[in-house]
């Protein structure tokens, strides 16, 4: 039978080394990961305060997750989630509209694409943090990152708003030179785009608003590098926007302010891992006869684990090899949170 050996779990201090390199490894556009070392010591204890909670959730909450290779016994990728965009300000985006113009005397019609600044997504909560190492991301591991965090969103609900985003970086060259920031953002915040995007961590900050025009941007104005940019993946960024239209997210409504990134939303039942979502009953049992693959986690908050097996799901029971259960510390008699995983057949 074949298992997975890659495990989800909260980020801790003892993971600040290898989340320090894969913040580093990043490059522009993923500011959710600060490569400042103390800048993640400050996300990790925050996201570590926000598992251990008893009380009422807050919005500012944020959840960060590192998975781990068990033959390896490293830490390999990480991933999070933001409880809401905006938490202590507003969250923007520009959003694509198209204006028409018609000109009944000449018998012109034209319809302009524009950007508009807006709000829409603050409050909606924020898929973050994503990195795999590149010599993973042919294998599971990189699905499991991604979409163990939506098992945890699925069983959670009560700490999340019922609408998910996220952010995928747009085109930059190797000196973080974004074609839509030089065209549009540069005009009005006389700054590089990595500066920029240091200073925005979160698009919370209330400078956007007062220096971003308010006005619809008219697309064809822009220079045709950044009009060709808009939309547009930085090749970092395919696997995880990939992985989400997979899940069920819309991809063309809105884009990154500053490099033109698509950003991704969806209503959270609706996204495949929380769709099929079910709370089961574990059978442990070491002569399993699986029949499809599995996502599960094991139904903790702050000793969240989750993993991918294969096993046999009937009825409100799930039955698992006893060494796929004891990976994420579970056993007979145990309520799992679990989503049919078909994209891992």
């Amino acid at each position: 039978m074949k298992t997975s050996h890659f495990v989800l779990r909260p980020a801790g201090i003892n993971d600040l080394d290898a989340i320090e390199r894969f913040a580093a490894a990043s490059g522009y556009g993923i500011n959710s990961l600060p490569p400042r070392r103390e800048r993640l010591v400050d996300r990790i204890e925050r996201s570590q305060r926000a598992f251990a909670a008893v009380d009422s959730p807050s919005s500012e909450d944020i959840y960060l997750f590192v998975l781990e290779d068990l033959l390896a016994g490293r830490v390999i990728g990480t991933s999070g989630i933001t409880a809401s965009a905006g938490a202590q300000g507003r969250f923007y985006s520009y959003r694509n509209e198209f204006a028409l113009h018609v000109s009944e005397e000449l018998g012109i019609t034209n319809r302009i694409h524009t950007l508009r600044l807006c709000q829409d997504l603050s409050g909606h909560t924020l898929l973050t943090s994503f990195y795999i190492e590149p010599d993973y991301a042919a294998t599971m591991a990189p699905q499991i990152l991604s979409r163990a965090r939506l098992l945890f969103i699925s069983q959670y609900p009560a700490l999340f708003s019922d609408r998910l985003a996220a952010e995928s970086p747009g085109l930059c060259d190797e000196n973080g030179r974004s074609p839509l920031w030089e065209a549009l953002g540069r005009r009005f915040f006389n700054m590089d785009y990595a500066q920029a995007e240091l200073l925005s961590e979160g698009r919370s900050k209330s400078f956007i608003g007062e220096l971003m025009p308010s006005s619809p941007i008219y697309v064809p104005l822009l220079a045709d590098e950044a009009q060709w940019a808009l939309g547009q993946l930085h090749p970092a960024g395919e696997l995880p926007f990939s992985i989400l239209l997979d899940e069920g997210f819309d991809p063309d409504t809105y884009v990154d302010i500053f490099d033109g990134g698509p950003t991704v939303e969806a209503r959270a039942a609706m996204v495949n891992t929380v769709f099929s979502g079910k709370a089961v009953t574990l059978v442990a049992n070491a002569q399993c006869e699986p029949d499809d693959w599995y996502l599960i986690g094991n139904g903790q908050r702050s000793d969240f684990r989750a993993t991918l097996v294969q096993g046999t799901l009937q009825s409100d029971k799930l039955t698992i090899d006893k060494e796929d259960a004891s990976r994420i510390s579970a056993d007979t008699g145990t309520t799992l949170h679990v989503s049919r995983a078909g994209w891992a057949s």
